[in-house]
């Protein structure tokens, strides 16, 4: 059985009618004791009570499928922290206006404000490097395929 896609398939009747949406599922097998970790987020975020809510459902049905032959497993159902990198369309339109840094392919990194999604790419104002002088032309947006980016993190301001 596909420990995987069983968690994703119990998954779907706490997800509120696409309220949250399932970022990642990872299943590490052990032999004294497996660990599933689930990552959740909405278009809002969610909240620490909502995942403790979603855990203890999951949980207990996990536990009455003996998903692990009876074995004793860990369950985690949190959302992703911020150094997490965007892997879902859906969290890039979350974070529309942020700053993000993005690996390319080719092992570029560009950083800069995340101005909008359309379906197959990001659209970006780069950051400069150096501090532009009065005659330099305006940076003007850039659109970036997801299929060139390698990963995408949002970085985090203290301004």
């Amino acid at each position: 059985m596909d420990v995987k896609a069983k968690v994703n398939e119990l998954l779907q009747p706490y997800l509120n009618e696409d309220q949250y949406f399932v970022v990642g599922i990872q299943v590490s097998p052990s032999r004294t004791r497996a660990k599933i970790t689930v990552l959740l987020d909405s278009d809002t975020g969610i909240t620490i009570e909502e995942c403790a809510g979603i855990s203890r459902q999951l949980g207990n049905q996990l536990e009455e499928l003996e998903i692990f032959d009876g074995q004793a497993f860990t369950l985690e159902v949190s959302s992703p922290g911020v150094d997490e990198p965007l892997v879902l369309r859906r969290q890039y339109l979350k974070n529309v206006g942020r700053e993000v840094e993005v690996l390319l392919n080719d092992g570029q990194i560009r950083k800069g404000k995340l101005e909008s999604i359309g379906e197959d790419h990001l659209v970006m104002t780069e950051i400069p490097l150096k501090k532009p002088k009065k005659n330099d032309p305006p940076i003007e947006p850039t659109a970036i395929p997801f299929t060139e980016i390698k990963k995408s993190t949002i970085q985090v301001s203290f301004k």
